[in-house]
């Protein structure tokens, strides 16, 4: 909260000297503290259900209502029927959704929905990372976590391309928490690699088969995987998206040291026809209020890693996620952050006991050797 304030006082500062009558940022600490409040409310509500909320059960929930997203973009797009519903009950700007042909679900499209996926991928990963298949329960949430998955990375992605890269770090993330990286063989990973490759078989086929067969999904298709459409077409590694940005790097003067530190209290991509996240905070408040606003996320992550045990890895790529993402759109993490923190425990005690009987384990092979 302390970093949520001071962000919030250097936006109204930065509005305040420049004159500017924009409000982007200058109630942020409402924001802050309506995540938070929505977030206790939320975790409460599965604890009720649950007995108690942890990191697996709150990903459960998260992977679940982002799959749901990702199956209502197509819905929307090829039921008149229910499309008609949808944007006769929610406004959500769905107008310019539809002049630059893009899918959307219910309050989910464009780079906030593609956020939101990249983050979920990454929460999916950390937990089939953890999980044990020992009993058919366990193997049951393993195969629809992985269904999740595979959801949310091919119709996320046609909702919005952010979703590749909590696609890409969710790999480093299984890749470095491989066991043949510590030289051990477990079948666990097996089962679940073995489980994974065939559904992603399946769902190849899927989208082989509609590529081939239907007009429209072929456009999405092609919009989700335009970077790998380019590589086998052309031999570049791009995207229309990439083409457009590497015009959008717009800084103040080198002159203008104002500007540098304190922004120009403007934030409307209009101002300066850029989505580039690092270029609009700099802008808008200066380097200042940008550093305090990194600093409320870098806390965040750092915080959270702390208290956890066995997910150091995954709060350190969901630090990176921010950086990233930045360099695209302007966006904030926080309301992620704002649910881990209501969290009772982020590892569940079945979690606590396995880690502890794997540093046990450790500790005996090292006597040994």
């Amino acid at each position: 909260l302390f970093f949520a304030l001071l962000f919030n006082l250097i936006c109204i500062y930065a509005e305040e000297y420049n004159g500017s009558t924009e409000k982007a940022y200058a109630t942020y600490i409402m924001s802050a503290l309506t995540w938070l409040s929505s977030a206790y409310a939320v975790t409460q509500l599965i604890k009720i259900q649950h007995g108690e909320v942890n990191f697996a059960n709150l990903t459960y929930y998260l992977a679940g209502v982002c799959a749901i997203q990702c199956i209502l973009a197509p819905m929307i797009e090829n039921i008149p029927e229910f499309k008609t519903i949808v944007d006769t009950y929610i406004v959500q700007g769905q107008e310019f959704f539809d002049q630059v042909d893009r899918l959307y679900g219910i309050g989910a499209a464009l780079d906030p929905a593609g956020t939101r996926f990249a983050v979920v991928l990454l929460m999916i990963t950390q937990v089939l990372v953890n999980i044990s298949a020992k009993d058919s329960t366990q193997k049951i949430t393993i195969f629809w976590l992985l269904i999740s998955f595979l959801i949310i990375a091919v119709l996320g992605n046609m909702i919005a391309r952010t979703t590749s890269t909590g696609l890409l770090l969710s790999i480093v993330l299984f890749t470095i928490n491989a066991p043949v990286l510590r030289m051990r063989i477990d079948r666990r990973y097996i089962k679940l690699l073995s489980m994974f490759g065939i559904l992603l078989a399946i769902t190849v086929v899927i989208v082989v088969y509609l590529y081939n067969t239907n007009s429209v999904a072929r456009g999405f298709i092609r919009f989700a995987f335009e970077v790998f459409f380019k590589y086998t077409e052309t031999g570049n590694f791009t995207t229309g998206s990439t083409e457009v940005l590497e015009t959008m790097w717009i800084w103040p003067e080198s002159e203008d040291i104002k500007t540098w530190v304190i922004g120009t209290g403007l934030f409307n991509a209009l101002g300066y026809l850029t989505d580039i996240g690092y270029c609009r905070f700099v802008l808008y408040c200066g380097i200042v209020g940008f550093s305090a606003f990194a600093l409320l996320h870098v806390y965040s992550g750092l915080v959270l890693m702390s208290q956890s045990q066995g997910f150091k890895l995954f709060f350190l790529l969901l630090i990176a996620l921010s950086f990233i993402i930045w360099a695209k759109v302007a966006t904030d993490l926080f309301q992620f952050y704002a649910l881990l923190y209501c969290l009772d425990q982020i590892n569940s005690s079945e979690e606590k006991s396995s880690f502890d009987e794997f540093n046990h384990q450790t500790k005996e092979e090292s006597i040994i050797l």
